[in-house]
């Protein structure tokens, strides 16, 4: 570990590469998710109370799971969608999963957020449940989805580093193996460090861009509207 700098740097390309193609696929699943979530419910725009309480149920389950445990146990799924269990991208498939209950969450909140009396007006235009969706509850709660998405990807960014600790690579596999287990103070503190940075370059960027959105709403149009 003579070059410090240069293994951070490799380490944390590494941590970028999980986070970033996990976030997107857990935003990809995620939103679906936690529309289902709203929609679904009593009252909502299409209930289903059988499928509402069947898909709450799971993503309790899937919250309740920690990761650590949620990586043994999908050991078989994880070689069965890449090929190993071992290295970034094996890491991968459990950041995945685990993350995917929470933005589903993140989205129900957001969505539920979004002021009632727009929605009963787009219904009384006769609105389809489809055009409400895209129309006004998404776009009235985009501030607050960024803002949850931004949480979201936190959190993967620390499971990346408990993934790394048993073998996912990145940040969390230097500080256990050339840190911990070495008795590098230095490479412990340099893999907290960007961690550090990195979280909060992530919650700037959240705010920011929620923030923009929030100012640069304008009045939402009626679903119908040309």
């Amino acid at each position: 570990m003579g070059d410090l700098p240069r293994a951070l740097g490799v380490a944390t390309l590494e941590t970028l590469y999980m986070t970033s193609v996990a976030s997107v696929l857990v935003a990809l699943a995620g939103l679906p998710l936690g529309v289902l979530l709203v929609v679904t419910d009593r009252g909502g725009l299409w209930p289903v109370p059988a499928l509402n309480r069947t898909l709450g149920t799971l993503v309790n389950v899937g919250r309740s799971i920690p990761f650590i445990i949620l990586m043994v146990a999908i050991v078989p799924l994880t070689r069965l969608v890449v090929g190993t269990t071992i290295g970034t991208t094996a890491a991968i498939v459990p950041l995945v999963v685990a993350a995917i209950p929470f933005m589903g969450r993140v989205v129900e909140q957001a969505l539920r957020e979004v002021d009632a009396g727009r929605v009963e007006a787009a219904v009384a235009m006769g609105s389809t449940p489809l055009r409400i969706i895209l129309r006004v509850l998404l776009p009235e709660s985009l501030p607050s989805l960024v803002r949850g998405t931004a949480l979201v990807v936190i959190s993967l960014l620390g499971y990346s580093a408990m993934a790394g600790a048993v073998g996912g690579g990145g940040l969390g596999d230097l500080a256990v193996k050339y840190g911990y287990m070495r008795f590098r103070v230095d490479v412990m503190w340099g893999c907290l460090a960007v961690l550090l940075v990195l979280v909060q370059l992530l919650q700037w960027l959240g705010e920011r861009l929620a923030s923009r959105f929030d100012h640069s709403r304008s009045p939402v149009l009626p679903p119908d509207h040309p």
